[in-house]
C-alpha cells in the first residue's frame, strides 16, 4: 500500500476547576464556536460540542495524533485565555488539570452526538462526577479515586 489512511473520533469531556459552574449560556454561544476554531487549527473537525455550566464535553475528528497532547493543551489553555480576555470579571475562571479523551468508532458518532446535545436531559438524574466516573468505568480505565476528580 503506497498510502496510509487514517481518521480518529474522540469524545473529550472536562470540567472547570472544581466544578465552578462558571459556563453561562451567553458565554457557550461564544466559547464553543472559539474553540471549533482551535480544533481547526490543528487539522481537526469540531463534530459537537455542548455542556452544562462546569464542564464541557467536544466531539473531534482528528486525522493526525502526531502532536495529541499538544493539541489537548493548546486548546484548553487557549480557551481559558479567551475567557478570561472575553469575561474579565471571572478572574477564578479555569478549567480542571487533567481530562477524559475516549476514543469513538464511526458507527457510533450518532449516539455520542446525541449525548452530547442532550446534557441538560443527563444531568436531571446525574452529577458531572457521577457522569465522568461512568465514562472511566465503561472504558475500562483504571483511576485512583484520590486524584480522578482533583
Amino acid at each position: 500500500m503506497t498510502h496510509s489512511y487514517r481518521i480518529h473520533f474522540f469524545h473529550f469531556i472536562w470540567s472547570t476547576k472544581q466544578r465552578a459552574p462558571l459556563i453561562f449560556p451567553e458565554m457557550q454561544s461564544r466559547l464553543y464556536p472559539y474553540m471549533g476554531a482551535i480544533v481547526r487549527n490543528h487539522d481537526g473537525k469540531l463534530l459537537d460540542i455542548g455542556g452544562m455550566p462546569d464542564h464541557i464535553h467536544l466531539l473531534v475528528e482528528l486525522a493526525s495524533l502526531d502532536k495529541f497532547s499538544h493539541f489537548v493543551r493548546n486548546l484548553k489553555a487557549s480557551s481559558s485565555h479567551w475567557i478570561h480576555k472575553m469575561y474579565p470579571d471571572l478572574v477564578t475562571f479555569a478549567w480542571q488539570e487533567g481530562y477524559g479523551s475516549f476514543s469513538v468508532s464511526y458507527s457510533a458518532l450518532n449516539s455520542v452526538k446525541s449525548y452530547i446535545q442532550n446534557q441538560t436531559q443527563h444531568h436531571a438524574t446525574m452529577t458531572f462526577e457521577e457522569e465522568y466516573l461512568k465514562f472511566l468505568k465503561l472504558h475500562n480505565v483504571q483511576y485512583d479515586d484520590r486524584f480522578v476528580l482533583g
